[in-house]
């Protein structure tokens, strides 16, 4: 999303909201929205927000023939009567014109929830879908080279320790850099100029819990 939303900024003519808070009901969804695309909404009026937003959408349309995009992080957290009412506004024509751009980014819950009948209309408009799957080894292990050669110091981590960690972070990013963080904390306590094996071993090796001593029963 932070890709795609730095490509889009750079377009001319595209006019771009991120909805910042996507588990809104309703009435604080129209306010968020009022906010991105620069339309005075008011919350007991709905009807009149409904109206004042898709004109300023289509009028956007006509001036520059590009649909505003909305992008939507977390997008499993939207309440289902909210996705409802962003479909009716994102269409105009009896449904055969779309006016603004939705991207819901979220995590495997949301591909779950368009499952479910109430939600199969909004399912069936969705023209592109890409599922990203948990990373390899390999590719987990590229991504570290290149935050280490972004960060000036190529050479911190040996081969080794990079291909533990990078085998070890159940393909997910945020799971292997947090692991690195730990690390550099533990080097940088001990002035530690290289992170080697052994300090992964110390770090992330449980330590054996000492086993109780038996109770010698008191004589009588």
């Amino acid at each position: 999303m932070r890709i795609l939303a730095s490509h889009l900024a750079q377009l001319p003519d595209v006019q771009v909201g991120v909805l910042t808070r996507p588990q809104s009901a309703i009435a604080d969804f129209y306010r968020e929205l009022g906010q991105l695309f620069g339309v005075a909404l008011a919350p007991h009026n709905r009807w009149a927000g409904f109206k004042a937003l898709r004109q300023r959408w289509l009028t956007h349309v006509e001036a520059t023939r590009y649909r505003p995009l909305l992008l939507v992080d977390e997008a499993q957290e939207i309440p289902t009567p909210v996705l409802a009412e962003l479909r009716i506004l994102a269409s105009a024509d009896f449904d055969s014109r779309s006016i603004l751009t939705v991207v819901l980014c979220g995590d495997a819950r949301l591909t779950q929830q368009f499952r479910r009948d109430d939600l199969i209309p909004i399912a069936s408009r969705i023209r592109v879908r890409l599922s990203l799957d948990y990373l390899t080894p390999k590719e987990l292990l590229e991504w570290l080279r290149h935050v280490l050669e972004q960060a000036g110091n190529p050479q911190l981590m040996t081969p080794d320790l990079m291909a533990t960690l990078a085998e070890h972070a159940a393909g997910n990013l945020r799971v292997l850099a947090t692991m690195a963080n730990e690390l550099l904390a533990l080097a940088a306590s001990r002035e530690i100029a290289k992170l080697d094996q052994k300090l992964y071993l110390e770090a992330f090796t449980p330590t054996p819990r000492s086993k109780p001593r038996p109770q010698v029963p008191a004589l009588a």
